[in-house]
Formats: structure tokens, sequence, C-alpha cells
């Protein structure tokens, strides 16, 4: 099983950003925190890396969920989205798999939860 579900798509890494950031909201989730590797590898060691960026996602509703079912499942929060420029035009999108992620967790109660953001997450990934 794959850890992660990915597309690409033609837009630049800016529109990019902004088009995930508006489908993940359609589907309930919200962007609570955003790392720009690229910043933090050039400020932290100097060196150039392509855009890339990071964008924690986070559905409140399955966050609470899983949450009453596993109380240590935020070390697995929030479900992570990367954006990463693969030329000035080509932008690669790449979602976690919550079902794959969850299978550490080894909670048979989280097994629905995952499920239901796993569809909701490969929602956006078909709808960029």
């Amino acid at each position: 099983m794959e850890y992660y579900f990915s597309k690409t798509i033609s837009l630049s890494f800016d529109e990019a950003i902004n088009r995930v950031t508006e489908v993940l909201k359609s589907e309930g989730f919200g962007v609570i925190s955003e790392i720009r590797m690229h910043e933090k590898l050039k400020e932290k060691l100097g060196v150039d890396y392509k855009k890339y960026t990071i964008l924690g996602a986070c559905n409140p509703a399955y966050a609470y969920k899983a949450l009453q079912v596993e109380d240590k499942i935020g070390a697995m929060l929030p479900c992570n989205v990367i954006v990463q420029e693969l030329s000035e035009t080509l932008i690669e999108v790449a979602v976690v798999n919550p079902i794959a992620s969850m299978m550490a967790v080894q909670n048979p109660a989280l097994t629905e939860i995952a499920k239901e953001v796993t569809d909701k997450l490969q929602a956006v990934i078909s709808r960029l």
C-alpha cells in the first residue's frame, strides 16, 4: 500500500498552493500550518532546494473522532500535503494516505475514520 496519493498539475507554485488550499477547504479541511522547506533549508543549511511546501491540513470533525478513540493520535496529525515544484509550470501535489499511516497505530476503532478521511483526501487530489 502506498503511503501517499499524488497528482501533477500545470500551475505556478503559488497558484498551486492556492488551488490546493481551496480544494482542501471544500472537503472540510483547513490549513493549520505551512512549512516552506526550501526557505528553511536555505536559512538553516545554506542550501538551495526546489520550491517545496508542506501544508498541515486538518478536518476538525475527523480529528475529534480520532482523538476520542486514540488519545495519542495527535502524533500523526495533521494530514500532511506536499506541494513541490517540478518546473515553473509543473507542480506535484501529494497527500498522506491515512489508511497506511493508521496501520502503524493498530487501533481497529480508527479504521472507519481513516477510510473516510482517505476518501476525502483522494477527492482533493482528483479535483486538482
